[in-house]
């Protein structure tokens, strides 16, 4: 594992802070950083460069002749003129890439058929800043036997939805010409990102079909614009997700299975984001390369996807306390066995019941996200909803948090018990430090609902008064 670390940090260790997921998945992980988000990406307010490159990766044969290796043969934009420091920090960048593209080994021969896969990774870099990388990996159009071959845009802003249909206008293009991507995709980095509900309008021109204007809007409600909870629930029942959050709550070691890189990547995400408003800070890798499926013997938190062709090196690793879950039969192949236990048991029926509860009847992947993604985020305003109260101010304005009064507030004694032991976690200490640094609570969508629940609890209490 010490030289599978080295050699990750040597590709990824990239210098850049932040500039600017998946669908599906994104292969990633460089060096895991003390303080870094890895799964909730950033909530942009709009104005900046979708993305940084645009990238072909092609199955080239090795010197040897004996199979492939991915290897990048286009690039959008060529980068010239860069510093010694910068061309150095490229390098590394584009060496990482090409073994996300092909996670799945070098076992490659031409094909006739190959079913189209959207997916993503991400690579961390040691100061925490993420690249995201958008993928679709398809079959050439042609004639005969041939290999496939991945679209991928980088970019630091993550809306999975939007750079999918990106992508879309990309492999359209192909089909034509690779001359025809590039205006396209120059228009593109010359837009503003939008902000939440906005939309950006691109005019592009196509030989044969004339000028087409294509519009790209970002979901109003950003805190779920890089997720879709579609492939969660359909690999799972509502009882195995809440078991998986329950996991993931306390930081444990969990391993997706599934064959496709698609559906990989849009779970593992969705089962990250089910933790917001907080944010994973362990190893994340939606999609492991086989030549780091390593990883599984890692001995702290992590959260990976693996293909299930290598099942059997999976479970022939050593590993203690994973929760293992196949994706494709919808069960738990390994488990701690706690997992029915660790979040209070009212809680869970209040999580369970608002799931059940008009399900069928959300219809939009909007819909679905924000019908899933709603009982989490109010178990989470019921347990640590009131951790502002609890954040005393010294004389410089910096925070100090009152964690032994925070967690005896609450009236519940499963609640309580809880929250003892959540407050432990990287996942509550990241956030609450965050708290502490910033004098007044950030005005986003977890606050909404903790002054809605607020505002419930006093119309209630109220309500009871004139009763009596």
């Amino acid at each position: 594992m010490d030289g599978l670390g080295r050699r990750l940090r040597a590709s990824l260790r990239l210098k850049r802070g932040r500039g600017g997921s998946a669908q599906d998945g994104p292969g990633e992980a460089a060096k895991e950083p003390e303080r870094a988000p890895e799964h909730c990406l950033p909530t942009f307010a709009g104005g900046q460069h979708f993305f940084e490159y645009l990238l072909v990766v092609s199955l080239k044969r090795k010197r040897s002749g004996e199979d492939y290796e991915p290897t990048i043969t286009y690039q959008f934009p060529k980068r010239e003129n860069l510093l010694r420091g910068q061309q150095e920090e490229e390098e590394r960048l584009l060496s990482a890439i090409p073994l996300f593209c092909f996670p799945d080994g070098n076992e490659w021969a031409p094909l006739t058929e190959y079913p189209r896969e959207t997916f993503s990774f991400v690579l961390t870099n040691v100061d925490g800043s993420r690249k995201i990388g958008y993928c679709r990996r398809l079959l050439p159009a042609g004639r005969g036997p041939r290999l496939p071959k991945v679209y991928c845009i980088i970019s630091c802003i993550g809306c999975f939805g939007l750079f999918s249909k990106i992508l879309d206008e990309v492999e359209k293009r192909h089909q034509i010409s690779m001359a025809v991507i590039y205006p396209f995709m120059q228009g593109l980095r010359e837009a503003a990102f939008p902000a939440p509900g906005r939309t950006v309008t691109l005019k592009s021109f196509i030989p044969d079909s004339g000028t087409e204007f294509i519009s790209l809007t970002r979901p109003l409600d950003s805190h779920l614009e890089h997720v879709d909870f579609s492939s969660l629930l359909r690999c799972l029942s509502f009882e195995q997700i809440l078991q998986l959050f329950a996991s993931a709550v306390l930081e444990r070691r969990i391993i997706f299975l599934a064959e496709g890189l698609s559906t990989l990547s849009q779970c593992i995400h969705a089962a990250a984001a089910l933790l917001y408003p907080f944010s994973w800070a362990h190893t994340y890798i939606p999609v492991v390369p086989e030549s780091l499926l390593a990883t599984v013997c890692c001995p702290t938190p992590f959260m990976v996807g693996v293909q299930m062709r290598f099942l059997q090196e999976v479970l022939d690793s050593p590993m203690e306390e994973v929760l293992l879950v196949n994706l494709c039969e919808g069960t738990f192949l390994m488990s701690v066995g706690d997992e029915k236990d660790i979040l209070p048991p009212k809680l869970q029926e209040d999580i369970l019941e608002s799931l059940s509860q008009g399900m069928e009847e959300q219809q939009t992947p909007e819909q679905i996200n924000e019908h899933v993604s709603g009982p989490f985020v109010q178990f989470f305003v019921k347990t640590v909803g009131h951790y502002a109260s609890y954040i005393r101010r010294e004389a410089g304005g910096r925070g100090r948090f009152q964690e032994r009064a925070f967690y005896k507030a609450l009236p519940s004694k499963a609640n309580r018990r809880f929250v003892k032991k959540f407050v432990k976690t990287q996942l509550f200490s990241l956030f609450i430090q965050e708290a502490e640094k910033s004098k007044n609570p950030p005005a986003g969508y977890f606050q909404r609902k903790i002054r809605d629940y607020e505002e419930q609890k006093k119309q209630k209490k109220s309500k009871g008064k004139s009763v009596k």
